[in-house]
């Protein structure tokens, strides 16, 4: 057994966003699709992905970039591409089965990183497990009852319900600002986005959309006091967005920021919902920097 262990770490050490193989794990009677790599001995991360998303949405510039100093961990919610199930309609029990595939990966303490519809899942991961969630990144997201997250932002439903040419240019509009530096950073991101040509993750069905759309509208409904809910937030956080961001408005951030009792603001000039893949170096920098605080307090 022990020299099975050691195998499996040495193979994680070793693959990358492009060769990391899809492994899964029964949980909650779903079948978890699942990647692991990088390095490992730390406290891994855990990568929650946003609407409609796979495994294989996320740049591989950020995640091998985070893998350099620790494991990293992507995987498919229920219901999404590899994974079975079906697509919950309450960001609360997508946050459950997050917490059992974790379980299940028999680990103990883990951060978590979520990005737009994955960082309402990493809050409520984060609230509902706190000896489970160590540190707490939120990318490009907001808070229950957000400014204009009741549904699509006008924005989005412009971008989303376009027709392009080239399907992935729709992450063009999604991702980066209309300007010439910024879509110049999306076109380099889409050379990366599909470097990994095997193994790849199909794409979501069309029963995925409709469901994340039932979920977000019941986070985003109005409520009273409906920021209250972050100060029982305890885990130190950082947020990142971009300064323009359409999908989920940048204001989103701040009132994050401003409502978790430990958490830090970072905003990156010129830059969409995707802050992070137009800057994934500066981002990879930031996450390593707020990370190995924690590691060395342990």
């Amino acid at each position: 057994m022990n020299a099975q262990v050691a195998s499996n770490s040495v193979a994680v050490a070793h693959a990358t966003h492009q060769t990391a193989p899809t492994q899964y794990v029964e949980a909650n009677g779903i079948r978890f699709a699942y990647r692991r790599f990088g390095k490992t001995g730390g406290v891994p991360l855990v990568f929650n992905i946003h609407f409609t998303g796979t495994m294989d949405h996320w740049d591989p510039a950020v995640t091998d970039g985070l893998a350099q100093g620790r494991e990293v961990i992507l995987f498919n919610n229920a219901g999404i591409s590899s994974t079975s199930g079906e697509v919950p309609e309450s960001i609360e029990e997508m946050a459950a089965n997050a917490a059992a595939f974790i379980k299940a990966l028999g680990l103990t303490q883990v951060d978590v990183l979520g990005f737009s519809m994955g960082g309402l899942i990493a809050q409520t991961l984060a609230l509902a497990e706190p000896k489970l969630v160590r540190r707490l990144i939120l990318v490009g997201t907001g808070p229950r009852s957000g400014e204009a997250m009741e549904s699509l932002t006008p924005e989005a439903q412009d971008i989303f319900g376009a027709t392009y040419a080239e399907p992935d240019d729709l992450w063009l509009r999604v991702h980066f600002s209309p300007s010439d530096a910024s879509q110049a950073a999306g076109r380099k991101f889409l050379q990366r986005f599909r470097l990994r040509a095997e193994g790849r993750d199909p794409e979501v069905n069309e029963k995925v959309a409709p469901a994340q759309l039932a979920a977000l509208a019941k986070w985003g409904a109005p409520r009273e006091n409906p920021f209250d809910y972050l100060h029982a937030l305890k885990q130190s956080t950082l947020v990142i967005n971009g300064d323009n961001d359409v999908i989920i408005y940048s204001i989103n951030s701040w009132f994050l920021q401003q409502n978790i009792p430990n958490a830090q603001l970072i905003i990156y000039p010129d830059a969409n919902h995707g802050s992070l893949y137009q800057y994934p170096e500066r981002f990879v920098t930031h996450v390593t920097q707020f990370l190995s605080e924690s590691d060395e307090q342990a």
